[in-house]
């Protein structure tokens, strides 16, 4: 599978291990940023990269999802949603990781990588990844209406 990734400077440590962890799990990994560690870095342009490549690869059949980092995870799942067609999920531990995939199609995962240890947030994005959308016609039905939204700016009731 693709994985984008990407962080702020909050996140760095966790995205270096992230890389290497999931290139020796056989995935291609692509880092959208940023290389060095910056205090004042503005992570939205990084995490925005990040999710229009996903949304990109999507469009385009290749299997990929996206990660991305901060202190909290909440701005950089703010700026990755902004992108048509991600959905992106905050994930705090098993649970919400599964279900973000299962339940919600979610196709970028952050993590607030002051929240978690090294090993909990490995533990979150191998989950992620490697649950499966449950194709549930709920599930489907619920995700089409926010494409709906996001396409067209219809409310479906």
């Amino acid at each position: 599978m693709r994985i984008h990734i990407a962080t702020d400077h909050a996140g760095l440590e966790l995205s270096h291990h992230l890389i290497k962890h999931l290139t020796e799990a056989g995935h291609e990994v692509t880092d959208h940023g940023p290389q060095s560690y910056d205090p004042l870095d503005d992570y939205p342009s990084f995490c925005i990269n990040a999710a229009l490549a996903v949304a990109a690869d999507q469009a385009n059949g290749v299997e990929a999802l996206g990660i991305v980092l901060g202190g909290s995870g909440n701005g950089e799942q703010i700026a990755a949603n902004k992108v048509k067609g991600i959905r992106a999920a905050l994930v705090w531990n098993q649970n919400t990781a599964k279900l973000a995939r299962e339940h919600n199609d979610a196709n970028v995962v952050a993590v607030g990588g002051r929240q978690h240890s090294l090993e909990e947030a490995t533990a979150l994005i191998d989950a992620f990844i490697a649950e499966p959308f449950s194709n549930d016609e709920r599930h489907v039905r619920r995700i089409g209406k926010i494409a709906t939204y996001e396409n067209t700016g219809d409310v479906v009731l």
